[in-house]
């Protein structure tokens, strides 16, 4: 295998990183829906932390955006 090639594969590898976040923040934003639904009193109680965990689950994507980065520098041109 070509490293080229490797290479281009491992920055695909580096997209489910992004799937995952994407489903975490999905979930995060449901389940604080569905809290406030029920509590509609403990919304600015429930609302930080589900920004606390937004910011941790977007910061996995940035990490697998930082390593698809990293990895396309190493690619040699044809």
């Amino acid at each position: 295998m070509d490293s080229s090639v490797a290479g281009l594969i491992g920055m695909g590898l580096c997209a489910v990183g992004f799937n995952g976040a994407g489903l975490g923040i999905g979930y995060i934003f449901a389940k604080t829906i569905e809290t406030v639904g029920r509590q509609p009193n403990a919304e600015a109680r429930i609302g930080k932390y589900c920004w606390i965990g937004f910011a941790l689950v977007e910061a996995i994507a940035l990490y697998a955006l930082v390593v698809a980065f990293i990895i396309m520098g190493y690619i040699p041109s044809a």
